[in-house]
């Protein structure tokens, strides 16, 4: 059989790859037995040993658990775990923008993905400039097992690893094949899934070779087709609502009759059916039925395409000193998209000139228009390459065997994204400008005396969506020169070279004394530069400068394993773990961060363990030397007279230009109805070249007990608590208006600008050492092997999180530093539980899991809509009104057959009933009013599996 035809087919793996690794495994036959047991490795410790793994909350997913659910990602089962928090940058964001966009990303403990380590075979992932880790890269047809670390292991891997570390374990010493298909749907008729993969391999005497390529396409959702985001209805009752104050068929105000400039005043007006656009008196004042419902040209989910080649080999040199190779080629396409950009032409000074043929009244004009006819879209592109060799043997000396091991990663992530849908402020400004109609009746750009020549065209803003007539934006003439395809590219590099022994190094009383020790050296480069024109600014779309920087470190850990007592009365096992790793950054310095793990087992059946463990995240490549960018915030303005604890004709509002009565203006400058409001003007922010590492500690405590008188059953209470400090976050808009308005800093008013009418117009703002949080809870594992039956082998496995605290730094409306309790805010629910029951009969298997989410709370938007059940809720002292919703459990089911030509055959359903969660009108992880880790309904799927 010709293992490279897979390779060959998808088109993926480079052709010099292939033919380095050739000669490695030519002469692979027969493979060595499995590794000892007395020396295996465990994410979490160096050390070989086999105990190891009980000494820290590890939970391990074996390939097995994974066939058995209805997933098709890595990211998909790991957001999943009941210790995940909110999906990061979820597939329901579809006004997410930035270089993360499209990836998957892991959250362990809600304490953010930047904070969870992924490893792959005990290596970095690689990682964007912002230090996300996209486990879209890995194959699910390579995955052997995944190891989730739930505690700090900064000691053992350095950065990130505050929160927890993912391990995944890939397939290896794979003899014979595997096809496998997967096909789903929504039971909407959308959202079609389809997975196919080929794993190959072959073992020889001193070698072995395993290919796996995988080809993986997910359709995008569309928003009008879900009964939550369909329209921007804010729930029952609701006097307000998320649709676009932007008229789809285009608006202007008429200076003639009232003054535009006013938002107070102004009055926006639309051609009435059948209209002559250059007679004044045919435009009739817009009705909020002709508002644009931007969700109707939005993504839900977007959609995905991925093709991947993974290849690991491994060869023995001798008996005692092999080499393993890992590489791996991925492709990631991802699709989003979401209305046509809400023009205003009074934001970037581009009104209709007098001069234009289009113009009704002879002078300019300000319009407004939803771009209806060219949605802006998002295609954003990965490309992966990772190599990955080690070397590996053992050696004995004074009657101790040691373990060694070099080793180097070579990961490369390149990323291309085009958008379309934003206009060209240059081109805007001659198709909005002077302008006649030719001889031929056809409308110029420019003068009959001076016409612009080239590819301009005229554009009419006033002409409705839908109706024909020149300088219609539906031409597709006038579309090419009014939207340019914005072109963005990155690439992130991660080298790193290691050095690793482990033995032990005297034999105590109680056992041998173990030790590891090593060195590393990684350099981490990166640049992010987005499309020449877009940093110009002479575009609709957000400003963004470049980001590109780089930094190396060294760094040098020690571990060691004290046994301290063992085979005693209430002391079988008494075991003591210390592990402490120095790093120097070359662009902050060095930091030294350690370890202490304490493992007693009074009886045979019981198991006593507790960790503390420092660790830090260095700041990232985007944090440092990233770009300018600008987005459309929403903030609450404590000079407008509606703000909570407005401050309104004070000396510093009165002194900035807000006058006493002044409502805080959004999007379209109109006067904000609920607060939060969103700005219509950019604000920019950047990055801090002078940031610190955050820091954190971290402590366990738990229980593992398997007892004698029930065979099969294994229990675990793991208590847990977080602390971190220096945390890297954004300095907000609010903080910045609260210190320089109620609290009376100047020095935090410089970045403040405001316009004539009061609102402000804009604000620069960057990141800093400024968050602290705290976060403490339990996780229970429950896992129970029923004795076989005549009936068939029934297994239950019982996980549950319990989050008891989840504080994080803000300020009050004084402005002082408090912590904040958010558990049960979306996202942050005080109990997760998954429930699986596994029932075997021969070749037949059922596998059912119920997904249990808490119920949530969330701020009231207003209280006169009629749906805040808690409004006189009181926090740190201040009115806080809530909204709650109850609990959410999502059932899947899944059958399967093994059939007897060696292939599996199963069919399923995720939320087999269909389940819909409550609407979140703080749209949590969403761009719409729903949690962004909820099913959005039944799944039903199909998968194929065979052998050969």
């Amino acid at each position: 059989m010709n293992v490279r035809n897979p390779a060959v087919r998808f088109g993926l793996l480079p052709a010099g790859i292939a033919l380095a690794l050739a000669p490695a495994f030519a002469s692979a036959q027969e493979a060595k037995g499995t590794t000892d047991l007395d020396r295996i490795s465990v994410t979490g410790s160096r050390i070989r040993g086999a105990s190891v793994e009980t000494q820290q909350p590890i939970l391990t997913m074996t390939r097995e658990s994974l066939e058995k659910q209805g997933f098709s990602s890595v990211a998909d089962v790991l957001n999943n775990l009941t210790s995940a928090g909110s999906p990061a940058i979820s597939r329901s964001e579809s006004l997410a923008s930035g270089e993360n966009v499209g990836g998957y990303y892991v959250d362990i403990r809600n304490l953010g993905a930047q904070r969870t380590l992924v490893l792959m075979n005990g290596k970095r992932l690689g990682a964007t400039t912002a230090g996300y880790q996209d486990l879209s890269q890995i194959p699910m047809s390579a995955v052997e097992r995944i190891e989730i670390l739930k505690d700090g292991a900064s000691s053992i891997y350095g950065s990130d690893a505050i929160a927890g570390v993912v391990n995944v374990i890939t397939r290896k010493n794979f003899d014979g094949g595997e096809a496998n298909v997967y096909v789903g749907q929504y039971g909407k008729g959308d959202g079609d899934t389809e997975t196919y993969s080929m794993t190959l391999g072959a073992r020889g005497e001193r070698g072995s070779l395993t290919l796996s390529a995988e080809y993986s396409k997910q359709d995008p959702v569309w928003a009008k087709d879900r009964w939550y985001s369909r329209d921007g209805s804010l729930g029952p009752n609701s006097t307000s609502s998320t649709w676009s104050p932007i008229s789809q068929n285009g608006s202007w105000c008429n200076p003639t009759q009232v003054d535009c400039s006013d938002s107070k005043k102004a009055v926006w007006k639309t051609l009435n059916a059948g209209g002559n656009p250059k007679n004044p008196n045919d435009y009739h004042t817009i009705t909020s039925d002709e508002f644009a419902n931007s969700n109707e040209q939005m993504t839900l989910l977007t959609g995905v395409k991925r093709k991947s080649v993974y290849i690991n080999g491994t060869y023995d040199f001798t008996d005692s000193i092999s080499l393993n190779t890992d590489v791996l080629y991925n492709e990631r396409q991802t699709f989003q998209q979401i209305a046509g950009y809400p023009f205003q032409s009074n934001s970037f000074g581009t009104p209709l000139s007098g001069s234009s043929a289009f113009n009704p009244v002879g002078q300019d004009v300000s319009f407004r228009r939803r771009l209806w006819e060219v949605p802006r879209t998002t295609d954003s592109q990965l490309k992966t390459l990772r190599f990955a060799p080690t070397l590996t043997g053992f050696f004995e000396l004074g009657g101790k065997t040691f373990d060694w091991d070099v080793g180097a990663l070579w990961n490369r992530n390149e990323s291309i994204k085009s958008n379309r849908g934003d206009m060209s402020l240059i081109a805007a400004r001659q198709a909005l400008g002077p302008s006649f109609i030719d001889a031929g009746g056809v409308a110029r750009c420019g003068t009959s005396a001076k016409p612009i020549l080239g590819d301009c065209r005229p554009w009419n803003p006033l002409l409705p969506y839908g109706v024909d007539g020149q300088g219609n934006l539906a031409n597709q003439e006038l579309q090419d020169f009014l939207f340019p395809t914005f072109t963005t590219r990155g690439v992130t590099k991660t080298t790193s070279f290691t050095a690793n022994l482990s033995g032990s190094i005297v034999t105590l009383p109680a056992g041998d004394l173990g030790f590891a020790l090593g060195v590393e050296h990684r350099k981490e480069e990166g640049s992010y530069v987005p499309d020449a024109f877009a940093q110009s600014g002479q575009s609709t779309g957000l400003g963004q400068k470049p980001t590109r920087g780089q930094y190396d470190l060294n760094e040098v850990y020690l571990e060691l394993n004290v046994p301290l007592l063992a085979d005693m009365a209430f002391a079988k096992e008494l075991t003591l773990n210390v592990a402490s790793r120095y790093s120097d950054y070359s662009n902050f310095g060095g930091t030294t961060n350690s370890k202490f793990g304490l493992t007693w087992r009074p009886l045979d059946e019981l198991l006593v363990r507790g960790t503390y463990a420092q660790g830090f995240r260095a700041p990232t490549i985007s944090d440092l030397y990233g770009g300018l960018s600008s987005s459309f915030e929403s903030y609450i303005d404590p000079c407008g007279v509606k703000a909570p604890g407005s401050v309104a004709g004070n000396a510093a509002c009165t002194a900035a230009g807000a006058p006493a009565n002044y409502v805080q203006l959004g999007q379209g400058n109109l006067p904000c109805s609920t607060l939060p409001c969103q700005s219509g003007d950019q604000f920019v922010s950047g990055a801090n070249p002078n940031l610190k590492p955050e820091t954190s500690k971290s402590t366990t405590f738990g229980l593992v007990w398997s007892p004698r008188w029930v065979q099969g059953l294994d229990l675990s209470l793991d208590w847990y608590k977080y602390e971190i400090s220096d945390m890297i976050i954004a300095d907000s808009v609010d903080r910045i208006l609260r210190d320089c308005y109620v609290l009376g800093n100047s020095a935090r008013c410089a970045s403040v600008t405001r316009a004539a009418d009061g609102h402000v117009s804009a604000i620069t703002y960057g990141t800093a050492n400024l968050g602290k949080m705290k976060t403490e809870g339990y996780d229970l594992g429950v896992k129970y092997r029923l004795p076989e039956l005549a009936i068939g082998q029934f297994s239950i496995d019982w996980q549950t999180s319990y989050t008891a605290k989840y504080d994080e730094q803000g300020q009050n409306s004084a402005g002082d530093n408090i912590m904040i309790g958010r558990v049960s805010e979306p996202g942050l629910f005080r109990v997760r539980s998954n429930l699986g029951v596994n029932w075997q009969y021969g070749d037949f298997g059922v596998n059912y899991t119920a997904r249990y989410y808490s119920g949530m709370k969330e701020s009231c938007i207003s209280l006169a809509d009629g749906w805040c059940d808690a409004p006189n809720h009181m926090a740190n002292g201040e009115s806080d009104p809530l909204r709650h919703t109850g609990s959410n459990t999502f059932h899947d089911l899944q059958v399967s057959w093994k059939a007897p030509w060696d292939a599996t055959i199963a069919l399923g359903a995720n939320n087999v009933f269909d389940h819909k969660g409550p609407l979140q009108y703080s749209a949590p992880n969403s761009s719409f009013a729903y949690y962004g880790g909820f099913d959005i309904g039944r799944f039903l799927y199909m998968k194929y599996t065979q052998r050969f």
